[in-house]
Protein backbone atom coordinates (compact mmCIF):
# COMPACT_ATOMS: atom_id res chain seq x y z
CA UNK A 1 0.00 0.00 0.00
CA UNK A 2 2.50 2.27 1.09
CA UNK A 3 4.42 1.59 -2.42
CA UNK A 4 1.19 2.81 -4.28
CA UNK A 5 1.07 6.27 -2.41
CA UNK A 6 4.07 6.67 -2.86
CA UNK A 7 3.47 6.44 -6.84
CA UNK A 8 0.04 8.69 -6.81
CA UNK A 9 2.36 10.99 -4.40
CA UNK A 10 4.78 11.21 -7.44
CA UNK A 11 1.91 11.34 -10.34
CA UNK A 12 0.27 14.25 -8.14
CA UNK A 13 3.59 15.96 -7.76
CA UNK A 14 4.18 16.51 -11.21
CA UNK A 15 0.26 17.33 -12.40
CA UNK A 16 0.42 19.58 -9.57
CA UNK A 17 3.44 21.59 -11.25
CA UNK A 18 2.89 21.55 -14.81
CA UNK A 19 -0.66 23.36 -14.56
CA UNK A 20 -0.28 25.44 -18.09
CA UNK A 21 0.90 28.72 -16.70
CA UNK A 22 3.58 29.87 -14.41
CA UNK A 23 1.55 31.06 -11.37
CA UNK A 24 -0.39 27.77 -11.25
CA UNK A 25 2.70 26.26 -11.72
CA UNK A 26 4.54 27.98 -8.51
CA UNK A 27 1.02 28.08 -6.26
CA UNK A 28 -0.52 24.44 -6.61
CA UNK A 29 3.24 22.81 -7.74
CA UNK A 30 4.66 24.45 -4.20
CA UNK A 31 2.22 23.57 -2.12
CA UNK A 32 2.58 19.75 -3.44
CA UNK A 33 5.68 20.23 -3.01
CA UNK A 34 5.36 21.20 1.04
CA UNK A 35 2.21 19.27 1.62
CA UNK A 36 2.11 15.90 -0.43
CA UNK A 37 4.61 14.02 1.64
CA UNK A 38 2.41 14.42 4.79
CA UNK A 39 -0.84 13.75 3.20
CA UNK A 40 -3.02 10.77 3.93
CA UNK A 41 -5.01 8.78 1.69
CA UNK A 42 -8.36 10.40 1.52
CA UNK A 43 -5.92 13.70 1.41
CA UNK A 44 -4.62 12.39 -1.36
CA UNK A 45 -8.06 11.55 -3.43
CA UNK A 46 -9.35 14.88 -2.48
CA UNK A 47 -6.35 16.93 -4.25
CA UNK A 48 -6.33 14.54 -6.77
CA UNK A 49 -9.97 15.30 -7.81
CA UNK A 50 -8.46 19.11 -6.77
CA UNK A 51 -6.26 18.80 -9.76
CA UNK A 52 -9.09 17.20 -12.82
CA UNK A 53 -10.56 21.50 -12.50
CA UNK A 54 -9.54 23.41 -15.10
CA UNK A 55 -6.36 25.69 -14.12
CA UNK A 56 -7.63 28.63 -14.41
CA UNK A 57 -10.26 28.09 -12.18
CA UNK A 58 -8.39 25.81 -10.03
CA UNK A 59 -5.98 28.82 -9.66
CA UNK A 60 -8.65 31.61 -9.08
CA UNK A 61 -10.60 29.11 -6.65
CA UNK A 62 -6.70 28.85 -4.72
CA UNK A 63 -5.87 32.76 -4.66
CA UNK A 64 -8.85 33.19 -3.40
CA UNK A 65 -9.78 35.26 -6.40
CA UNK A 66 -13.78 33.37 -7.00
CA UNK A 67 -16.05 31.57 -4.56
CA UNK A 68 -15.87 28.65 -3.99
CA UNK A 69 -18.05 25.89 -5.19
CA UNK A 70 -19.38 23.20 -2.40
CA UNK A 71 -18.65 20.52 -3.13
CA UNK A 72 -14.35 21.89 -3.10
CA UNK A 73 -14.85 23.51 -0.13
CA UNK A 74 -12.58 20.45 1.70
CA UNK A 75 -9.54 20.15 4.60
CA UNK A 76 -7.32 19.79 1.26
CA UNK A 77 -8.27 23.18 -0.23
CA UNK A 78 -8.36 25.17 3.29
CA UNK A 79 -4.74 24.18 3.37
CA UNK A 80 -4.29 25.39 -0.75
CA UNK A 81 -5.59 28.32 0.17
CA UNK A 82 -3.56 29.04 3.10
CA UNK A 83 -0.29 28.25 1.78
CA UNK A 84 2.14 30.73 0.86
CA UNK A 85 5.22 30.07 -1.19
CA UNK A 86 8.38 30.85 0.60
CA UNK A 87 9.87 34.35 0.20
CA UNK A 88 13.30 34.34 -2.15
Amino acid sequence: MTDMLQKKRKRLLYQASYRGFKEADLLIGGFARAQLPAMNEAELDEFEAMLEINDRELYAYAAGNADLPRELDGPVMAKLRAFRLPAV
